[in-house]
């Protein structure tokens, strides 16, 4: 079979998470309703966070960001996916997939880094008490957050223009909900050496190095809690860090767990279904792990809903 150039194709086909016709309403409703939920949970986040003035510290700037990072997380994915069952249609333009490749990359990345960023500001919140204000000013925490998206807008367009240089032949059928990148390579025709060469490298570096980095600050706060002596300041000093910990887990274990499943089992089907461990459960978890564990955002959602209450129609 010849390989066409890629200019000339015009459409990538999805196949989704089952083509029973059947279970298309009950998975169309039950993402709608997921998506509602991850939507309004993370800008009900951001508004908490935005509203309250004792929100205005380095960890809660930080929970604003990863919101927002969530919410286009879901939006690159799950409106397209939504259209398409309701259209009966499985297509997306050449150019839509490449577009949705380029925004999964970033904030896939993105999460990692803010999560990693996260765990360092918790590093100084415990084990730097004392200078906490000092080191974590405005300015730092710009910087980081910026240093983040530059980062993984540099992955992410990387990756984009490692995929446009590929030809592809006639069988342009993606096994997935949505243009995974790993999938979208491996439907070329040409030779896909350099892009999983560059796929891999990515991973070590830009997975590998804020998990490190995150590993790196637990191990500090461990050891600056065990020197701790009475359990009451033990307890106070987790606490602060429980829902950080809690989504750093759920969001690492889903994407290790996809991937790791993906290398030993060759149904691609399951392995799409999977994904939506990380690419739409853990988004929609994050709001309420941080809102269950956590007494500051408790204390100012009360807050908010008795001045929605008092407030005048």
């Amino acid at each position: 079979m010849e390989p066409r150039n890629d200019t000339q194709i015009s459409e990538f086909l999805l196949l989704g998470l089952s083509e029973d016709p059947e279970l298309q309403p009950l998975i169309f409703g039950l993402f709608l309703s997921m998506y509602l939920v991850t939507v309004l949970g993370n800008l009900l986040i951001i508004l908490v966070t935005i509203s309250d003035s004792h929100l205005h510290t380095p960890m809660y700037f930080f929970l604003c960001n990863l919101s927002f990072v969530d919410i286009c997380f879901i939006s690159t994915t799950i409106p397209k996916m939504l259209v398409n069952i309701q259209t009966h249609s499985k297509a997306i333009t050449y150019a839509g997939c490449v577009t949705q490749m380029y925004f999964f990359a970033l904030f896939v990345v993105l999460d990692n880094f803010l999560l990693a960023v996260m765990a360092y500001d918790r590093y100084v919140a415990i084990c730097h008490p004392l200078h906490y204000m000092t080191i974590m000013n405005h300015r730092l925490c710009g910087l980081l957050v910026l240093a983040s998206w530059f980062m993984s807008d540099l992955n992410s367009l990387l990756h984009s223009l490692m995929a446009l240089r590929l030809s592809f032949c006639t069988d342009l059928e993606i096994p997935h909900f949505f243009c995974e990148p790993n999938q979208v390579v491996h439907c070329a025709c040409s030779d896909t050496f350099l892009n999983d060469l560059v796929v891999y490298i990515a991973a070590v570096l830009l997975a590998g190095g804020p998990l490190a980095g995150i590993l790196y600050s637990y191990s500090k706060i461990v050891a600056s809690v065990h020197a701790i002596s009475s359990a009451r300041g033990k307890y106070k000093a987790f606490s602060t860090c429980a829902s950080h910990l809690s989504v750093v887990s759920l969001f690492y274990c889903t994407l290790l767990g996809v991937y790791l499943s993906s290398a030993v089992t060759q149904n691609l089907r399951s392995t799409a279904t999977a994904s939506v461990m990380y690419t739409v459960v853990t988004p929609m978890l994050n709001p309420f792990i941080y809102s269950l564990r956590n007494k500051d955002i408790k204390s100012a959602l009360k807050v908010l809903f008795e001045k929605i209450k008092i407030s005048p129609l």
